[in-house]
């Protein structure tokens, strides 16, 4: 009787300190958290207050006004940026999906592996590295500046995020939904197409946001690759204005009209990449459970 007594109470004891600990490292696990997410709050309030002024109908309709001439907008900007994000989506969806499914189902040959080291390099290259590569390749090439090639320096930036993150999501498609395709004697290519990646639908969209995503944020591609304009042009073959290249050229304007502007874009930009980004982390985590 006395022993099972002491039993319960080193069992009861254990319990109470185990309760302790797990309380101990949640506190300090949220408080990791809150203090990750502090330099992001501070960054986005910052940005709010500063630009929030500038946020007006005229900021999106409305082409730059000469400097000191109150009004104006950046709507070139926008427009710019979405030529060549669509481009760049254009050019490397079909080549970082291809890539990503090549690397998944056939990730064992020599080949893939030389594919998934380029990947991984240029995943790790400095993005004003891709710009001055495309401006050498491209610009030099054709003489001039061009959306088309702002679009070509976006593609070696996001090509490489969508090939790996497509592989990984693809690897999580359970290997018996293969292997029940093939032995009903589809073809492998077919068992791809219409098991494997729409299985993985959701993720290959959220890899694909991902990739918009750091692309919409890049200057220095854009700036030796597309240049700037000042006025709305929607032919490719010409410069092109972006919203981050007008952010940075109006920062460092000495016109101090022009800065609220600056700060304004900002907003926009912070906007569509945290949505983009968070969109693209929701369906992941939705495309994990669906799997499971």
């Amino acid at each position: 009787m006395i022993a099972a007594t002491r039993t319960v109470a080193s069992t009861t004891g254990l319990s109470r300190a185990r309760r302790v600990k797990d309380r101990v490292f949640s506190v300090v696990l949220w408080t990791s958290g809150g203090l990750a997410m502090l330099p992001l709050a501070f960054i986005a309030g910052y940005v709010v207050v500063k630009g929030v002024a500038a946020l007006n109908l005229d900021l999106f309709t409305k082409p730059p006004t000469a400097p000191g001439v109150p009004g104006g907008g950046i709507v070139q900007s926008f427009i710019g940026s979405g030529i060549m994000i669509g481009l760049a989506a254009a050019f490397s969806v079909p080549l970082g999906v291809l890539t990503g499914v090549y690397l998944a189902e056939f990730g064992e040959r020599r080949v893939a592996s030389m594919v998934r080291f380029v990947a991984e390099v240029l995943l790790s290259t400095p993005s004003i590295v891709a710009g001055a590569f495309i401006w050498a390749v491209v610009v030099v090439t054709l003489g001039s500046f061009s959306g088309v090639a702002g679009a070509l320096a976006l593609t070696v930036l996001m090509w490489p995020i969508m090939a790996r993150a497509i592989e990984e999501v693809l690897r999580l498609v359970p290997d018996e939904y293969r292997e029940g395709a093939l032995a009903l004697g589809v073809p492998r290519w077919k068992v791809i197409m219409r098991v494997v990646v729409p299985t993985a639908g959701a993720g290959i969209f959220t890899a694909v946001m991902l990739a918009v995503a750091r692309g919409l944020g890049e200057t220095a591609p854009v700036l030796l690759t597309a240049l700037g304009n000042n006025f709305v042009n929607v032919h490719p073959a010409q410069p092109m204005d972006a919203v981050p290249l007008r952010i940075y050229n109006y920062a460092q304007s000495p016109v101090l009209s022009l800065h609220p502007m600056a700060w304004g874009g900002a907003i926009v930009l912070l906007v569509a990449v945290l949505g983009l980004s968070i969109g693209a982390r929701i369906m992941s985590a939705r495309q994990q459970r669906g799997i499971r």
